[in-house]
């Protein structure tokens, strides 16, 4: 990296930016303090416009639109505990150990 004063940038600044051109990086000073920095420039990338994903090989949900009125339901007050609510769920609780384990030999 290439510090130069104010005055050295003007006078010189098509060799500063050759030297950018080269991958090199100059920050320029004013009293000693760096106040800018001459970098190469990079483009930025575009953004791909809306539709230009049209027939690349992947789909959304036939129902991807439909309202979620019910998807959060389990997190009301009144709302079954998953966890504890055994009245529909029939497979049995791998954490429960009442079942008397010489009938599993």
């Amino acid at each position: 990296m290439q510090t130069v004063s104010i005055h050295e940038a003007k006078t010189h600044l098509s060799r500063l930016l050759e030297a950018v051109e080269r991958g090199e990086e100059v920050v320029i000073a004013r009293a000693g303090q760096p106040i800018a920095t001459l970098t190469a420039y990079k483009p930025r990338r575009k953004i791909a416009p809306p539709g230009s994903m049209e027939g690349q090989g992947w789909w959304m949900a036939d129902d991807f639109n439909e309202p979620l009125d019910d998807l959060f339901d389990c997190l009301k007050d009144d709302a079954p505990d998953p966890l504890t609510d055994n009245s529909t769920d029939s497979t049995p609780d791998p954490a429960d150990n009442s079942t008397d384990s010489a009938s599993r030999r």
